[in-house]
């Protein structure tokens, strides 16, 4: 593999926190008991499916996209099916709550935490359409796109038809997002929106389910959507003078965003630019000094450079996202070490 190669590949199975254990099955078992599936009738007479998680004993979130062309809705929670009474719907954000009443369903609670942390540990639970029961992952958080005063988080964590509407949890089994969607392609990106536009939403009037409404931003038309969604293909399929496109248009845009700073270094990089590389990685990591990316390709330059010092110090900082992180970084490292016979 190319050196350059395996930037995102940096800390795959790292944990943002030193001590935190694994949730045990019993706790897995218990965030289990909010979800719920979620059942559409079409008006072409099939079904649809998805998920759903109770965030009070009443109320259930779900994406929007799930309910769309829907003549029925219902959810279904041990075999007892429940209509809603209503719908509270924030198309643009691809969230929508449902009202029941006498579901007696099993909340989960919301997180208050708006700093989340690349890197950091959480608990995905999906319920795909052919899952006999509720499909845990754990993994971390590889990416946060700021949005409208809020966050997209982007895991690991995959997740198929009928799981749209999956929630992921922090390991204190708070709530912190909603499994909405995925880039295309074999190396697909998993993005979740963030809670707190659940919260805003709670303050909406009700509406009806066929009311019109606005696309969701990520069905928008590609010029439309967020730098974080255009800049993904060019990316995954080399195209670095249409990466650096996208990327100086975002950084333009969002002049604090470390992603994009992160994106236009990766463009000079692969363009032989190596000074604009640095400074550009550099820029990402005064917004975000712990932006793992920036620092693994910041290694692998100073490596490739014999630069001991620097390298020296991007390891003190990845140790302080993880020792796993660290131990990700050496093993990169290692693989990329120049031979001697050159």
């Amino acid at each position: 593999m190319n050196k350059f190669g395996v930037l995102f590949l940096l800390m795959a199975s790292t944990s943002y926190a030193e001590h935190i254990p694994a949730p045990t099955d019993e706790f897995l078992y218990q965030l289990k008991q909010s979800l719920v599936k979620v059942v559409t009738t079409t008006k072409s007479g099939g079904h649809g499916f998805g998920t759903g998680v109770a965030i009070s004993k009443d109320h259930v979130v779900t994406n929007c996209h799930v309910l769309t062309n829907a003549n029925g809705i219902s959810i279904s929670k041990w075999g007892v099916e429940y209509a809603p009474l209503s719908l509270q719907a924030d198309w643009k954000h691809d969230l929508c709550i449902l009202k029941f009443e006498w579901a007696d369903l099993n909340p989960v609670a919301m997180s208050d935490n708006d700093s989340l942390q690349y890197e950091q540990p959480v608990i995905s639970i999906s319920m795909p359409t052919d899952s006999p029961a509720p499909y845990v992952a754990l993994s971390n958080i590889k990416a946060l796109y700021p949005m409208d005063d809020a966050e997209v988080v982007r895991t690991e964590a995959a997740f198929s038809i009928g799981a749209s509407g999956s929630p992921i949890f922090d390991y204190a089994g708070k709530l912190i997002g909603i499994s909405t969607f995925k880039s295309p392609g074999r190396k697909a990106y998993y993005y979740n929106m963030p809670v707190k536009w659940i919260k805003a939403l709670l303050t909406h009037e009700s509406t009806d389910i066929n009311a019109l409404h606005d696309l969701p931003f990520w069905d928008a038309p590609e010029d439309k959507r967020p730098f974080f969604m255009r800049i993904v293909m060019p990316f995954q399929n080399n195209r670095w003078l249409d990466v650096q496109k996208v990327a100086m248009d975002w950084v333009g845009d969002e002049p604090q965003n470390a992603e994009a700073w992160y994106y236009l270094g990766t463009s000079f990089q692969h363009l032989g630019d190596m000074a604009n590389a640095i400074q550009n990685y550099k820029k990402a990591l005064s917004f975000h000094q712990l932006h793992p990316a920036s620092l693994s390709a910041l290694a692998l330059i100073a490596q490739s450079q014999g630069d001991t010092l620097a390298l020296s110090k991007i390891k003190s900082q990845v140790k302080g996202i993880s020792h796993e992180a660290l131990e990700g970084l050496n093993d990169i490292l290692s693989a990329n070490q120049p031979s001697a016979n050159h």
